[in-house]
């Protein structure tokens, strides 16, 4: 009994577990609640979608200690993947569209629908860094989220859903008489009871099909009708081929083709977001990393002249130096605490910024808004960059970038398109085919004894059923349809449009083309630039440092001089600040080169199926060691 408890348990535990790894992060529209019509009325009944989610993902706790939140950049790009506003509005994309291909294939028009690639958000300081990556998704040549292609043009596209039609009349009329030797009366009254019922479909090729039954009861108020009352029905069939234009499946199921490709177009637009959505929250994290070293080194700075004013102050009392030196060490003084204040307050900015990237709810959610923010990761500039060719990189740079496939996926859409454009040039021709079956069944008069033949027609409805099983009264016809625009000038114009906008893209595709090249050498210049004022900023920070500690001994032996000194702290500092602008200078370059190659997304160990269902499956561990930095405040100096 006790194993039976347990294994019941780690079931419902098991449930648990999955109901949370799915529900919170799923985007779901819902079919009607099932009933015993459900297989009749479920097309009829609305489909809801499940509302927006605004509550963030659990990862915040798990990464959260003591009111501070630590992040490693991995943890940002999860947080971004989970959260992002940005990265949820496009994951609606690929639903919307499954629903418009769902359209297409009832022959419905296409709707343009989803949003663009949002811009990700921007930090508040970066004193000459370029944030203009390749592959933003502007090199398309105006590719839009419905794949460009949002005109119906050409034969029009009929319904591909059968249609069933009902109608029932009853009727009662009376009708005065101006010769009564044909009605024997002269106020005819008739009453008419009239049913008929057709279900039609249309085919890819371009045939159109209709069958249809309909029954009609008469009685009359006249004994001059053999039949009195009789009901005459008819089972017709009728069949329509176009055979010019709107003829053939490439021009009837264009509309489900070009929304296939809008299927891929938004998969990949979608992965584009990601992309830019990742770039910009490492960019905003690495930022973060630079202003806390910024930090850093101001508190340092104003360390270093304190000790120079208290040293100085000290001096002056023993009278071993002029009372000048306090004022111009006091003035380095409150210039570095004036610098500290500035990086407390881009960090403080910084990290308001990078909270509202990574939150549904902005900085306003629960608890987030008195969250600090500590990084882990400290930026790290390898001893020399891989060599790189950049044929191999542009060519491997045009075969993954989203932006490069998009504009292919809009090209072969327009060449779908004008192929149902090109059809609407021919003229219409229809051969059509109708065959009816009729039948006539009634009562007979009381006064007509002598008829002949009218035997046959005297029976109830099984009667009419079967004159019309039997084909007793059959009717046939067949013809074609032919209608020739005289000079088709508005058919010719579209054509020639069509053509002449496929030129356009197909220049714009190479313009696309031609920026990935762009792209890629610019961002190859910039690495190997940063590189370069990385290595000059290192260098003069270690000869800035050396100076200093020169310059203070000699300062401390009485041979330096105090002004000597606060220059020396002045220059230190601005080789510092200029070492972490150069070490940020080359992440950003080095995420804008990920960028223009399109493997943001594999650099940073991410699949667009992390995105879809917005859980990151990288694992946010703390450990016990946390380190014990000092954050800024929000208000005052050190």
């Amino acid at each position: 009994m006790m194993m039976m408890n347990r294994l019941l348990a780690l079931g419902c535990c098991a449930c648990l577990a999955a109901n949370a790894q799915t529900s919170p992060n799923e985007i779901r529209i819902d079919a009607p609640i099932a009933n015993h019509f459900n297989w009749l009325t479920q097309p009829y009944r609305a489909r809801s979608v499940t509302p927006i989610r605004l509550n963030n993902s659990n990862r915040f706790e798990g990464l959260t200690r003591a009111g501070i939140l630590y992040l490693t950049a991995q943890d940002v790009v999860a947080l971004a993947i989970e959260n992002n506003i940005d990265v949820e509005v496009q994951r609606y994309g690929p639903l919307l569209a499954q629903q418009v291909l769902l359209r297409a294939q009832a022959g419905g028009a296409l709707r343009s629908v989803g949003s663009g690639i949002a811009a990700g958000p921007t930090s508040v300081s970066l004193q000459g860094v370029g944030l203009n990556a390749g592959g933003d998704g502007g090199g398309g040549g105006a590719v839009g989220s419905g794949g460009g292609i949002t005109t119906q043009l050409g034969p029009a596209i009929q319904s591909l859903d059968p249609t069933f039609a009902g109608l029932a009349n009853f009727a009662h009329t009376t009708s005065p008489q101006s010769n009564t030797v044909l009605t024997g009366t002269t106020s005819l009254v008739q009453i008419t009871r009239s049913y008929q019922a057709s279900i039609s479909k249309y085919w890819e090729y371009g045939t159109n099909a209709q069958l249809s039954f309909s029954s009609n009861h008469v009685k009359v108020n006249s004994q001059f009708f053999t039949l009195n009352p009789f009901t005459n029905g008819s089972l017709d069939l009728q069949i329509t081929q176009n055979l010019l234009q709107g003829f053939g499946t490439a021009v009837n199921t264009r509309n489900i083709r070009v929304q296939k490709n809008n299927v891929k177009f938004t998969d990949l637009q979608f992965k584009q977001q990601l992309i830019t959505t990742v770039s910009a929250v490492l960019n905003l994290y690495w930022d973060l990393v630079s202003f806390s070293e910024n930090v850093r080194s101001r508190r340092q700075s104003l360390f270093t002249a304190k000790q120079l004013f208290d040293d100085n102050k000290r001096q002056v009392e023993l009278g071993s130096l002029a009372e000048i030196e306090i004022t111009r060490a006091e003035s380095q003084l409150y210039a570095a605490q004036q610098d500290l204040v500035i990086a407390e307050t881009n960090y403080l900015q910084q990290e308001t910024v990078l909270k509202n990237a990574v939150s549904r709810s902005g900085v306003s959610a629960a608890g987030l808004e008195s969250v600090r923010i500590v990084p882990l990761d400290r930026i790290a500039i390898p001893p020399a960059d891989a060599a790189l060719t950049i044929d191999d990189l542009v060519k491997d740079a045009a075969s993954h970038r989203p932006d490069v496939e998009q504009s292919r996926i809009n090209l072969d859409s327009n060449k779908i398109n004008l192929i149902g454009i090109r059809n609407g040039l021919k003229p219409t021709l229809q051969a059509f085919v109708d065959v009816t079956n009729n039948g006539l069944s009634g009562d007979m008069s009381s006064l007509i004894t002598n008829a002949t033949g009218v035997g046959y027609l005297v029976g109830g409805y099984g009667n009419l059923l079967a004159q019309i099983a039997r084909r007793n009264y059959p009717n046939y016809s067949a013809g074609f349809s032919l209608n020739i625009p005289l000079r088709n000038r508005a058919a010719q114009s579209d054509y020639v449009t069509s053509q002449l906008e496929l030129r356009q893209n197909e220049l714009n595709f190479q313009k696309t083309i031609n920026q990935v090249r762009v792209d890629v050498q610019n961002a190859l210049i910039g690495l190997e630039q940063a590189r370069s004022r990385y290595d000059a900023a290192l260098k003069s920070r270690q000869l800035s440092e050396i100076t200093l500690n020169n310059d203070q001994k000699k300062y401390t032996l009485g041979a330096g001089t105090a002004y000597q000194v606060v220059q020396d702290q002045r220059d230190l500092a601005t080789a510092i600040n200029s070492e972490v602008q150069a070490m940020a200078n080359y992440t950003h370059t080095k995420i804008s080169l990920d960028q223009a190659l399109g493997r943001t997304l594999e650099i940073n160990n991410i699949t667009v199926d992390e995105g879809i269902t917005g859980r990151a499956k990288h694992q946010s561990v703390l450990g016990d060691n946390l380190p014990k930095s000092e954050l800024p405040r929000t208000g005052g100096v050190k």
